[in-house]
């Protein structure tokens, strides 16, 4: 058999060293003197990877503010609401990651009639300026581009010329299709007065650009091909799919302004998120300590390979945390010592299985039985677990189910852990068992 027990370790001693390297912090002391993990900076031909590996610190550890701001949709159809919504989230992400916050989160969130918009902002504290930027409602505007020329210079230069055409006049976009090329396009349709002011406007535009300005950024171009009559016009362009709904999104939130007001502010000092930081680490080693000694004291040396099986669960999901990346959290935190409780569990009912079938069998055959048996039991625990897990993270965004961001990071840490120790439990340990048993069967 190709892949035998020998071999088998050499991939896992592998994933270990690869996995260390990146769960690793960025900087590490010995004996005095501070170590600098290098980046990775891969380059094949034409292509680059690059990633520093850092741990993504959600705002209770790495400090800074929450907003919380609710919007009024009183004047809004209520088949349109969701997608006003989803343009409002878009601009304030957009307006945030302008500020320059680092790692920013913005989420919507809909709850007894209430729709209201969730703003993380690690990092910093004076949210006056952060407030005020985000607060605005989202302002959509056409412009026409004017040639300029000035005394002694041969090159005309271009002034942007805003219309009277906005997104008050802008009745809706959406993403279609053409029907020749199948190429993603924005059709977008005005209000009588917009139609009005549209077709005298790309009356005078024709073969030249026109503007499209949100928040006074220009989010798109189009040519005027010939004079639009009627309030209906095409956006084209070599749009992914992805750009084209990202465009039709923030056309619509001009479209549809919705008021935004702050109805809750939330600060945390970078001091406690550090403490908290450093009691969980510490919590963990504890923890970490307590059950490794338990499994050595009940199981002997089946219970020492169970440890180093804990270890590498361990580094390799931090790994994964800074490879996804995921935000981690408290609540992201006691999701992943809940999963490695979880992985412990498959030890024990192996073991636990292992001495009852070590009575009427030779020790390898009731280990590679125990394995077999147990299966059945982990199986049904981890698949309840998922479940769960899924219920929690609320993935499709179901009105009727949990939308919290915290509950979201345990679930998905808590996910995550289980089917890793999946992984750690019946790859790494039972390879492990059948490398320093001898007679171990492949």
């Amino acid at each position: 058999m190709f892949w035998t027990p020998i071999k088998k370790l050499i991939l896992i001693i592998l994933l270990v060293f690869a996995a260390t390297y990146i769960s690793l912090p960025n900087t590490i002391t010995i004996l005095g003197k501070n170590i600098i993990r290098p980046n990775l900076n891969l380059k094949i031909g034409s292509f680059t990877l690059q990633r520093n590996f850092d741990l993504h610190l959600g705002l209770d550890l790495a400090g800074g503010s929450q907003l919380v701001f609710q919007a009024d949709m009183s004047k809004i159809p209520l088949d349109k609401q969701a997608t006003a919504l989803d343009g409002v989230r878009n601009i304030i992400e957009t307006r945030v990651n302008l500020f320059g916050v680092s790692e920013p989160t913005v989420q919507t969130s809909q709850f007894e009639g209430k729709d209201r918009i969730i703003v993380e902002l690690p990092g910093i504290s004076d949210t006056e300026q952060a407030v005020n930027l985000i607060g605005k409602t989202a302002q959509l505007s056409f412009a026409e581009v004017q040639e300029t020329s000035s005394a002694g210079s041969a090159t005309p230069s271009a002034t942007l010329v805003p219309t009277d055409l906005t997104g008050a006049d802008l009745q809706s976009a959406q993403v279609v299709f053409d029907n020749q090329t199948g190429k993603p396009s924005i059709s977008i349709q005005f209000t009588p007065d917009g139609a009005k002011k549209f077709a005298d406007i790309t009356a005078r535009n024709v073969g030249k650009p026109l503007p499209i300005i949100l928040d006074n950024q220009v989010i798109s171009s189009p040519t005027v091909q010939e004079q639009i009559t009627g309030g209906q016009a095409q956006i084209t362009g070599n749009f992914s799919l992805d750009e084209a709904k990202q465009l039709s999104i923030q056309l619509n939130a001009g479209a549809l302004p919705v008021p935004i007001d702050l109805v809750q502010e939330t600060s945390i000092g970078a001091t406690l998120g550090a403490l908290s930081v450093r009691e969980s680490v510490l919590a963990g080693i504890i923890g970490f300590a307590m059950v490794s000694l338990f499994m050595i004291l009940s199981y002997g040396w089946l219970g020492f390979i169970a440890d180093v099986g804990l270890f590498i669960f361990t580094v390799v999901t931090i790994a994964l945390y800074k490879l996804i990346p995921v935000t981690l959290t408290l609540p992201g935190i006691a999701g992943f010592m809940l999963s490695v409780g979880m992985a412990l569990d498959g030890n024990i009912l192996i073991f636990e299985r292992f001495k009852e079938e070590r009575l009427k069998r030779e020790f390898h055959q009731a280990l590679e039985v125990a394995f077999g048996r147990a299966w059945n039991s982990i199986r049904d625990a981890y698949a309840a677990t998922l479940i769960t897990c899924f219920v929690l993270a609320n993935p499709l965004d179901w009105n009727f189910l949990n939308t919290s961001g915290p509950i979201r990071g345990f679930a998905i840490t808590l996910a995550l852990g289980i089917l890793i120790s999946l992984f750690s439990g019946i790859f790494v340990s039972r390879n492990l068992l059948r490398v320093f048993v001898k007679g171990g069967k492949n």
